[in-house]
C-alpha cells in the first residue's frame, strides 16, 4: 500500500471516530454547545500553529480575503460542526456518517444550480443510488425504533434534518473554497477557517451558557481532547498531505472506507444494531459515491 493510500484511509477512518466519540460524550450529560467548545478549545491551538506554518513566506491577507475566510470558516467548520453535534443527540452514528456522505452529491447538485454546471447522466445516477440508501437507513431507523433511548419518532427525524443541514453546510464550503484554495492554497486557507470555527464556537459558549456549564465529567474532557486531536487536527493533515501523493479524486474514493468503519465501530463501541438495511443502505450509499468519483 503506498504512503498517500495509506494517509488517505487513516484520515477516513479518523474523522468517522468523531461521531463515535460525541455519542460517548453524550452518555455524561453534556450538552451541544458545551461538548463542541471544548473540542474546539483543544484544536485551536493546533490550528494556530498550522496557519502560523502554512502563512510563512506569503503575502498578508487582504480586507477581502478576511471576509472570504471568515463566511467559510462559518458554513464549512462552524455551522457544520454544530449541526451535527447537535443531530447526533437524537440518530444513530451510522445515519449520521451516511447523511454526511451525500457530501459529493450535494456539492454536485450545488454546482448545478449555483454555477450552472452541467450534470451527466452517470452522475444523476449516482446521486440517485446515494440517496435511496440513505433513506433506506433513514426509514427503517424511523419505523422500527429511535436510535437515542428515550427520544421520539419526531425527534429522529429532526436529528437526521440538522446532521442533513450539516452535509449541505460543508457542501457550501466546499463549492465556494476552489477558488480561494488556488489563491491561498489549501493549508492555509483550512488552518485559517478552522480557527475563525474554533472562535466562533467558544463565543457560542460564552454567550448561550453560564460559565459553571465548563464544569463536566472528567470523561468529556479526555473525550474532547481525543475529538480534538484524533479526530479533528490529525485526519485534516493526513487527508491533504493525501491529496498531494495520489490526488483529489483517489483520496475521494479511499474516503469510502469512512462509513464502513463508523458502522463497525457504532456497533462494537456503541452497541448500534447491525441490521440488513443498514448494511444495504451503506452498500449503496458507497455505489454512489463511486459512480460519482470514478473516471
Amino acid at each position: 500500500m503506498s504512503a498517500g493510500l495509506a494517509l488517505a484511509m487513516a484520515g477516513s477512518v479518523a474523522f468517522s471516530g468523531k461521531a463515535i466519540i460525541v455519542k460517548l460524550a453524550y452518555r455524561y450529560g453534556v450538552d451541544a454547545v458545551t461538548l463542541i467548545m471544548y473540542r474546539m478549545l483543544f484544536a485551536l491551538p493546533l490550528f494556530l500553529a498550522l496557519t502560523w506554518w502554512a502563512s510563512r513566506g506569503q503575502p498578508r491577507l487582504t480586507q477581502r480575503d478576511m471576509a472570504v475566510v471568515a463566511g467559510l470558516g462559518f458554513c464549512g467548520y462552524y455551522l457544520a460542526s454544530f449541526l451535527d453535534f447537535a443531530g447526533l443527540q437524537y440518530i444513530s452514528a451510522s445515519l449520521e456518517r451516511l447523511i454526511l456522505y451525500l457530501n459529493p452529491t450535494l456539492v454536485l447538485a450545488l454546482g448545478v444550480f449555483l454555477f450552472k454546471k452541467k450534470v451527466s447522466g452517470r452522475a444523476l445516477l449516482a446521486m440517485a443510488v446515494s440517496y435511496s440508501g440513505v433513506l433506506l437507513v433513514f426509514g427503517h431507523e424511523l419505523l422500527t425504533q429511535p436510535a437515542t433511548p428515550g427520544t421520539s419518532l419526531g425527534q429522529t427525524a429532526f436529528g437526521a434534518a440538522l446532521v442533513f443541514g450539516s452535509a449541505v453546510s460543508y457542501a457550501v464550503y466546499l463549492a465556494f473554497s476552489g477558488q480561494e484554495v488556488q489563491r491561498l492554497g489549501a493549508m492555509r486557507l483550512t488552518g485559517l477557517a478552522t480557527t475563525v470555527a474554533c472562535v466562533l464556537c467558544i463565543l457560542q459558549f460564552v454567550l448561550l451558557r453560564p460559565l459553571q456549564a465548563m464544569v463536566v465529567a472528567p470523561e468529556v474532557l479526555w473525550l474532547s481532547l481525543l475529538n480534538a486531536t484524533l479526530c479533528t487536527f490529525a485526519p485534516v493533515l493526513m487527508v491533504m498531505m493525501a491529496i498531494e501523493r495520489i490526488g483529489a479524486t483517489a483520496t475521494a474514493q479511499t474516503g469510502m472506507v469512512g462509513p464502513l468503519s463508523t458502522l463497525l465501530m457504532g456497533v462494537f463501541l456503541l452497541g448500534e444494531p447491525f441490521t440488513v438495511w443498514i448494511a444495504v443502505g451503506t452498500a449503496l450509499v458507497l455505489a454512489g459515491i463511486w459512480l460519482l468519483t470514478r473516471r
